[in-house]
């Protein structure tokens, strides 16, 4: 008798072994996506990919876009997370010369338009962009009877005088784009001279995004400045959080040829991450529509993949700049402090 019972454990524990104890180590499993504080998505998004894959996925932010990089490289031989989200095309070329992040063909590849892949080897995939650009309030020119500019070019004239805030390029990464739209509008060689007629013309800078627009802008504070650098995206969010929704946007984003600076964020695999298999399936879940189409009203910028359907919302107020300025990301990564330098003193002191 006690040696059946004995036999009977031994059957048990093996069965334990073989099918109870994986499932409950399994379900266990945590991914870590590392990322900047602006990142968002829907709790359900996030809810059918843990489901689907019995996983927990957990959010690191870590600061600004840079600060976070920072941080990701300087751990890199014990890495704080398994993926990274958030590197843009202003940090692509430190970040892929750090050698932190895995090559992934993602098959989820084939819906992202070639003009967003920056990276032959795919360790950084692309995910979002937006396009940063001057933003008008509609009424305030209206009410002065002066004609909105229409060209970077046009902030220079005395019409302008004092209606333009902008944010430093060394503390807003909106700021940065800015300052690379002028360089690749004016060239290395002029831009400084476009910056200097704009100081003469009483060019208001403030250190963030939140500072300028809800500090200054006059559609949305009790500011004096009615043009303000921003968002193509920002006219479709005012309308979102309006209490009750307008007939039309109160704001303009001029996004015509050759006055928006685009932004482009990438994700990629971080190397050293124990795993690699499930993050893998985590890039796949970003490009795909279900992740892609709650980018928008998440985040307020557009998804990559061609495929995602836009919230009517972006459809009715938002434009896409056609023919956005480039500036070459390895050319940033090499000028970057000597830029931010010269600006400083221009600008500044």
């Amino acid at each position: 008798m006690n040696g059946a019972i004995c036999k009977l454990k031994r059957v048990l524990l093996i069965f334990a072994l073989v099918f109870i104890l994986p499932a409950w180590c399994h379900a266990g499993q945590t991914l870590t996506l590392m990322t900047h504080d602006s990142f968002n998505v829907s709790k359900e998004v996030i809810a059918e990919f843990e489901r689907e894959n019995d996983v927990v996925v957990r959010f690191l932010k870590s600061g600004d876009a840079g600060a976070a990089l920072v941080q990701a490289i300087l751990s890199k031989n014990n890495p704080m997370a398994d993926l990274f989200f958030g590197v843009d095309n202003t940090f692509l070329s430190r970040a892929i010369g750090a050698d932190i992040f895995e090559p992934y063909q993602s098959p989820m590849l084939e819906m992202i338009p070639d003009r967003l892949k920056l990276d032959n080897e795919n360790r950084l995939l692309p995910v979002s962009y937006g396009d940063v650009c001057l933003n008008y309030d509609k009424a305030w020119f209206k009410e002065k009877g002066i004609a909105p500019p229409t060209d970077l070019t046009d902030l220079t004239r005395a019409e302008y005088k004092g209606l333009i805030a902008v944010q430093n390029p060394a503390t807003s990464s909106p700021g940065m784009a800015f300052l690379l739209a002028t360089i690749g509008k004016f060239g290395e060689g002029d831009y400084l001279n476009y910056w200097k007629k704009l100081r003469e013309n009483k060019v208001l800078i403030a250190q963030g995004w939140s500072d300028a627009y809800f500090g200054h802008f006059t559609a949305a504070s009790e500011g004096d400045r009615p043009i303000v650098v921003s968002y193509a995206t920002s006219p479709p969010a005012t309308v979102y959080y309006a209490e009750t929704e307008p007939e039309e946007a109160p704001t303009v984003a001029l996004v015509t040829d050759d006055n928006a600076f685009r932004q482009i964020e990438f994700v990629g695999i971080l190397k050293g991450s124990k795993n690699v298999t499930v993050a893998r399936k985590f890039v796949d879940f970003m490009l795909s529509k279900t992740f892609q189409e709650d980018i928008p009203l998440q985040m307020f910028v557009y998804p990559a993949n061609s495929e995602a359907n836009l919230p009517e919302i972006f459809i009715k107020y938002s434009k896409v700049a056609e023919k956005p300025l480039k500036v070459d990301p390895a050319a940033i990564e090499t000028n970057r402090e000597k830029w931010l330098e010269d600006w400083t003193n221009v600008m500044l002191r």
